[in-house]
Parts: C-alpha cells; sequence; structure tokens
C-alpha cells in the first residue's frame, strides 16, 4: 500500500493496461520494394509500417526481415513439411512413454502440460491449483494452443520440457534448444489476429534493440527475442517467440523480503542497471517501453543449464518423497509420523496465490533465480533438510537418493516453487552482503512498448506507476518511462508502493492519485495542466486546487523517508535527491536515464558500465520526443 494516508479503503487494484488501439498503417505505392512487400502482407493479412516514419539506421531492414520472416513462414508448404510441429491431426501425444488423449477437460489439459497427477481433491498431493491456471473456455479458435509436455516446434527444433506460467496474451513455457543444445523461454501467442497483430509489433521492437549497439552497456539488461515463428495448431496459427531463460520478477524479491525493503547495495545495482537499459532503449533505439514495473524486471539465472538438471533432479526427489510419505502413512510405525510431519512443514505444497496486484502471467512452474552470494541460507533449499533426513535411507524397500550436492543447492535462490510458498526463504539481510554479492537484472516484456514516433494508444503503465501527464491526458513520452523506474525504486526500498490511490464515495482513483503526488512532490506544472484533456474534470478552473478532495497534507519524500521508514537523514537526503529528479510533474524537464545512471548516489553500485554523460541531463538529444509523440509528416 502507499505510504500516504488513503481517502478511503479498497481492495480493487487496476490490471495493467494490455489493449493497443493501433492505427492503420500506410505504404508508399511509389516504392517498388515497399509495394511488393505490401502486397505480400496483404496476401498474408499483415501490415508493415510506413518505412519513411522509421528515422533510425537500420529500421526499415529489420522491418522487412521481420514481416517477410513471418509471411514466409505461413507458406502451405513449409506447414506440411514441419509434420511435428503440426498439433491438427494428431490425437494422442506420448508424454514420457504415457500416450495422453486430446484434453477435453481442464485436468485433462493440465497433466498434459504440467505432468501432474491433478485431482479435484482438496487433500490431493498434487502441487497444481486449477484454479490458478487459464480456462479451458480459451481453449478455442482464435485462443490459446493446447501445448503439452514433449511437444515439438519449428520441424523439432525446440521440445516443451516445462510451463513456466500463463497470460491474457500466451502461454510460457521452458523448452529445449536441440539444434544449440541449451534451454530456452517460449511464448506461445494466442491465435486471434490482435493478438498476432500484437505480437508482430513487439517482434519489431525486439528485433530493433537485437540489431542496435552491443556495446552500449544497457544492450545486456534487456531480454532478448532469440527466435521468432509460426505454430499449425487446432486453434489457428500461433506466433511463437523464443527467448533466454530469465528467473523471477522483482516483485518476488519484494515479497520475499516481506515487503519490508531490499537492501539499499540490492537497489543501487537494479536501480543502475534499469537506467542503462531505459537509456539504451530511449537514444538508441527510440523505444519507450511504457510499462516498466516490478513484474516486468526479471532477475538473470548465471547459469540455466545447471538450474534445469538440479530442478529434474530434486523434482524425482520430490515426488519420491512422497511415495515415502504414503508408505509410511500405510505401515502406521512407530515414530515415523512426527518426523514427516516435520519435513511436511518444511515442504508445504503450493497454494492459491493472492497477489497484491494482478499480473499479465500467472506463474505456473516458474523458476527460481540464483544470486551470487556467499554468506546466507537463503541460497539453500527448503527442500535440502528433507532430503538430509532421508539420504541413505531406505523405507518401504524405496531407497532414497543422497547425490544431491550441497554445494548446487547453495548456487541456487531457492527451489521452493514447486513444493513451497515461493517467498518463504530468508533472504540475506544488509549487515550480511559481502563486497562480491551482485544482483544482475534484464527489463522484459515489452508487449506495451512503442516507438517515440509512434504511439499505438495513450492507455499506458500500470496504475501505481503510471505518470500525471498519462492521468491528465496530456503529452507524453520517454520520460514518462522515468516517473515509473522512481516508483518503482522506491517501491524496493521501502517495500510500499509509492502511489496507491483508492476510488471512494466522491472521488474517483484518478483524483486520488493526483492528489498523492500533489502531496509528495508538490503543485503539478501548469503546461502540463494546459495540455491535459482530463484536466477541468480534476482541478477547479484556477488549475490549483482539485476538485473533489481537498485539505492535502504534504509530506516531501524526505521526510516520509525518514518518519515512516526510520532511514537515516543521509540516506533520506540522498535517496530524496535521486529518486526527486524522475518524480517531476513536468515531463519535459525530468531527466533522462543516461545522466542518472551516474548520480552520485550510484557511485558504489559495482561496475555495470558507463556512459559519458552528466547527471542533469533531461533528453535533449532525444528531441521532442523525451516528452511527446513526434510524428513523421510527409
Amino acid at each position: 500500500m502507499s505510504f500516504l494516508p488513503s481517502k478511503e479503503s479498497t481492495n480493487n487494484n487496476e490490471a495493467p493496461k494490455v489493449n493497443r488501439n493501433k492505427e492503420n498503417a500506410s505504404t508508399d505505392p511509389t516504392n517498388p520494394t515497399t509495394s511488393k512487400l505490401s502486397l505480400a502482407l496483404k496476401e498474408a493479412g499483415e501490415e508493415l509500417p510506413d518505412p519513411h516514419e522509421h528515422h533510425f539506421e537500420h529500421e526499415e531492414e529489420i522491418l522487412k526481415e521481420v514481416t517477410q520472416k513471418l509471411t514466409n513462414l505461413k507458406d502451405e508448404d513449409l506447414t506440411k513439411a514441419n509434420p511435428q510441429g503440426t498439433t491438427t491431426s494428431v490425437n494422442e501425444h506420448v508424454v514420457e512413454g504415457e500416450n495422453i488423449k486430446e484434453p477435453t477437460s481442464l485436468k485433462q489439459l493440465l497433466q498434459a502440460q504440467l505432468g501432474e497427477d491433478i485431482s479435484n481433491d482438496s487433500d490431493t498431493d498434487s502441487d497444481v491449483d486449477p484454479a490458478n491456471e487459464e480456462d479451458l473456455e480459451d481453449y478455442v479458435p482464435g485462443g490459446y494452443h493446447p501445448a503439452y509436455l514433449g511437444e515439438t516446434y519449428k520441424d523439432g527444433r525446440y521440445v516443451l520440457v516445462r510451463k513456466l506460467g500463463w497470460g491474457h496474451f500466451s502461454t510460457v513455457w521452458l523448452a529445449k534448444d536441440i539444434q544449440e543444445n541449451r534451454h530456452v523461454a517460449m511464448k506461445v501467442v494466442r491465435s486471434a489476429k490482435s493478438y498476432r497483430e500484437t505480437a508482430i509489433d513487439e517482434i519489431k521492437l525486439l528485433s530493433k534493440i537485437n540489431h542496435t549497439d552491443p556495446q552500449h552497456p544497457g544492450h545486456r539488461h534487456l531480454i532478448k527475442l532469440l527466435d521468432y515463428f509460426d505454430h499449425q495448431g487446432p486453434n489457428g496459427t500461433h506466433i511463437c517467440m523464443v527467448f533466454e531463460v530469465l528467473g523471477e520478477n522483482l516483485l518476488s524479491l519484494i515479497r520475499r523480503y516481506k515487503h519490508k525493503g531490499l537492501p539499499i547495495k540490492f537497489v543501487k545495482q537494479i536501480a543502475k542497471q534499469i537506467l542503462l537499459a531505459a537509456d539504451f532503449l530511449h537514444r538508441q533505439c527510440g523505444i519507450i517501453h511504457t510499462d516498466i514495473k516490478p513484474e516486468n524486471i526479471l532477475l538473470e539465472i548465471e547459469d540455466v543449464e545447471k538450474l534445469v538438471k538440479y530442478l529434474e533432479d530434486s523434482q524425482r526427489e520430490r515426488k519420491l518423497l512422497r511415495r515415502v510419505s504414503s508408505r509410511l502413512k500405510e505401515s502406521g510405525g512407530e515414530g515415523s509420523s512426527s518426523s514427516l510431519d516435520e519435513d511436511k512443514r518444511q515442504i508445504p505444497f503450493r497454494k492459491s496465490r493472492h497477489s497484491r496486484r494482478q499480473t499479465l502471467v500467472t506463474g505456473s512452474q516458474p523458476l527460481p533465480s540464483p544470486l551470487r552470494s556467499k554468506s546466507n541460507s537463503f541460497f539453500v533449499s527448503p527442500l535440502q533438510s528433507s532430503i538430509s533426513t532421508f539420504a541413505g535411507r531406505t523405507v518401504g524397500n524405496i531407497p532414497i537418493r543422497s547425490e544431491t550436492s550441497h554445494q548446487d543447492l547453495q548456487f541456487l535462490l531457492h527451489k521452493s516453487f514447486k513444493e513451497s510458498d515461493p517467498f518463504s526463504a530468508e533472504p540475506p539481510r544488509e549487515d550480511e552482503l559481502e563486497d562480491d554479492d551482485l544482483i544482475t537484472v534484464k527489463i522484459a516484456d515489452l508487449g506495451n512498448a512503442c516507438w517515440v514516433h509512434r504511439h499505438f494508444t495513450d492507455d499506458i503503465q500500470t496504475r501505481q506507476y503510471r505518470a500525471p501527464e498519462v492521468i491528465l491526458g496530456a503529452n507524453w513520452g520517454c520520460s514518462s518511462d522515468i516517473w515509473s523506474v522512481g516508483c518503482l525504486l522506491f517501491e524496493l526500498l521501502t517495500g510500499d508502493y509509492l502511489f496507491d490511490p483508492t476510488e471512494g464515495p466522491t472521488f474517483s482513483k484518478n483524483d486520488d492519485h493526483l492528489a498523492q503526488i500533489i502531496e509528495l512532490v508538490g503543485p503539478i506544472s501548469r503546461h502540463v495542466l494546459e495540455e491535459g484533456f482530463n484536466t477541468k474534470r480534476y482541478f477547479h478552473s484556477d488549475m490549483k486546487t482539485l476538485r473533489q478532495i481537498k485539505n492535502l497534507k504534504p509530506w516531501p519524500l524526505e521526510s516520509v523517508l525518514m518518519e515512516k521508514y526510520k532511514l537515516s537523514e543521509t540516506d533520506s537526503r540522498e535517496i530524496s535527491d535521486f529518486l526527486g529528479c524522475m518524480l517531476i510533474t513536468d515531463p519535459k524537464f525530468r531527466m533522462d536515464a543516461a545522466g542518472l545512471s551516474n548520480h552520485f548516489w550510484l557511485n558504489d553500485c559495482g561496475s555495470f558500465g558507463y556512459i559519458d554523460r552528466e547527471p542533469g541531463t533531461r533528453g535533449e538529444d532525444v528531441g521532442a520526443g523525451w516528452y511527446r509523440e513526434v510524428r513523421k509528416h510527409h
């Protein structure tokens, strides 16, 4: 919740914005290349934006490459030549030696997807709660593809090995790339035209990132698109997007610290990396993310293959322990029950999640994320103690293996995503961190991103991270991302939202949101108020006082940090100075990511790269796109 006093209590949080009010892009019929491509795209049901609108180097070639690739993949001969990647004629699937019929119920679908014996019985040993999975009714033409463990894609190159999660847009899988002998994350997008168009937009944005200056220090802090292709299934043609495997998001980390804030050292490291990545997006790529928040910042996994091997081994251990539990219960042996009950408490089964917000992707079987540290049991799985208890023993003629490596367990953050509350592990405190403790993150999910020169919609940003210009319906640009970064960093430091507006009997969430902003950082810029087409709805004609909320109580950020969160005077002053540069209500004068990456508060955060830019710059070399959309006129 917000640190500010609520006007009215409510549990209503708005979901992130995912709709895109796309405009029809035009093509130039006088350009032979564009004309030929346009005809091909029109035949394939796709669109290509006017290449003259793209003023960044090589972007036209990137767009052509992306769209032509997707067009070619729709070729009927290619589909026929790819029987392993086609599911339309498959009535039975083979998963780990078992024949699984086409799912006719959510239970059967989950069994095919998760390799679990799903039961409606509340006492089941299954870790999967069907209530946490996507609706079966969305497995229809235009909807999700009925993917299953062991299914192959792209002529057998990719094999699904684990369901990581799902969202409104797609299901997300861990897959084995046979060609490169590595594991990847794969999004299988719903097949309806609107989802397909959004996926193509995202691919163009991600391709721009891939093709732009890899030497920039922010490049490595953005998720990488490795491949994309079409996959034909019973519900239509689905775009599949292949990414590097990343770990949990920052919301998971916030929760693991029990909403009491991360160590300042980690926050500084994360801030530096996010700012480098944002600068790369804004100045090098001409891209605005529009949805920066903890859910969209993912932790990097240093050794994916080591992690996957550990997960496979430990899953077998867990199933074995269940069998041991069952045998002991049946035998009713003395002395067994209490020790087993204790072990079961160490490995509680996964329950329904009650998130403090609605997320775009729900984790079915998400991966944990290792951090590099030598100092804390934070990196040891809750499963370790139970394995140690049974190691080397034989119970009911079932041998218990003991070769799980203690070192491997310590390498991992925790493995409790599967058998326990994923946020139960105790993270390291500030005074337990060592000099070489490091956290590495990447910005992910560009599904809502847009170009500096072409905004897809004005309905952007998740509520708690929404900039005042967006609330008011004024012009916005790259600098709106910077506002979101400021809100996110405050949340990492404190565990609380910076702004968490509520709706009351006489005022809306927007009224309360604007009131909270004014209480924290002062009056909203007059020129933003004059621009906003919603301003008259919330402000009196003097453009100073709110219509629905009176008697505001200013509480500056520095005071909040000292009085509510008990930070030292020095920390409060320095953090307030840093975040204050991002929380300027006039987007034109908000400081840019490159300059902020050199702010003095980040001097001791470690080496993540350097941009030669003085603190205090305000997007001058981005131009007007820093604070508004800049369209090209022809």
